[in-house]
């Protein structure tokens, strides 16, 4: 007969290993992804620590916090120890994150080249499983003043009305835009839709005197810029 496994819970661990001491002591950056998500769970089960528990879910989505918070409420209670209250837990954290990804790059008001535009859009529409079109709005230093999503489709395309997209141009007082939507397949290869949109919105700009200065492809970790590549803009 097989001895009963002892069991050691986060509680009895040395203070220095305990991940809530841990962040008191030496702040949040001091602990591991695991330790972070610990404190989410706030407990595991009879058999695994919430740590473990956690190290679970993150070998699970390759140790990726983005792949993390793709998952749904019901894959996250595969787990055994993650019930409702858990699942909910951890879903609200990583949609807070991803809040916080979205206000950070506005601090980059002035939009100097592709990849300040794609810092922005990025957490907003990188991650869609649908596509999503949207237009930031600027001024004459090319410093960002809004941005609105256009239009919300479906996974292979979204109707553009450019009729709102220069109406809020106008109400903004903007002077020029950049466009950009999202790929879910990972492609970053242009469609001629794509290119069509692009250049139905930098002739309307012309008339209106608001210019296009981009148009960027989104993906989940990398863009496709019209005006980099010289397609059409």
């Amino acid at each position: 007969m097989k001895a009963k496994q002892s069991y050691l819970s986060i509680k009895d661990w040395s203070e220095n290993d305990q991940p809530r001491e841990k962040l008191v002591n030496n702040g949040s950056r001091s602990l591991s992804d695991a330790e972070l998500l610990a404190i989410l769970l706030g407990s595991g089960t009879v058999n695994i620590s919430a740590v473990d528990l956690s190290r679970a879910l993150l070998n699970e989505a390759n140790q990726s916090l983005q792949q993390l918070g793709k998952r749904t409420l019901k894959e996250l209670m595969i787990h055994k120890g993650i019930g409702e209250a858990k699942a909910i837990t951890i879903a609200a954290a990583m949609e807070l994150g991803r809040r916080r990804a979205m206000e950070e790059p506005e601090r980059l008001f002035k939009i100097t080249c592709s990849n300040d535009a794609f810092k922005i859009m990025q957490p907003l529409i990188g991650e869609l499983p649908h596509e999503e079109f949207w237009v930031m709005l600027m001024d004459n230093s090319h410093n960002v003043l809004e941005k609105h999503q256009i239009s919300k489709g479906g996974i292979t395309a979204t109707h553009v009305d450019s009729r709102l997209l220069f109406k809020k141009a106008i109400a903004a007082g903007a002077v020029a835009v950049i466009i950009a939507h999202n790929h879910p397949s990972g492609s970053l290869k242009p469609s001629s839709p794509d290119i069509n949109i692009t250049d139905k919105i930098k002739e309307a700009g012309k008339t209106l005197d608001i210019k296009l200065l981009d148009h960027l492809i989104i993906t989940q970790r990398d863009y496709y810029s019209f005006a980099d590549n010289g397609n059409v803009i």
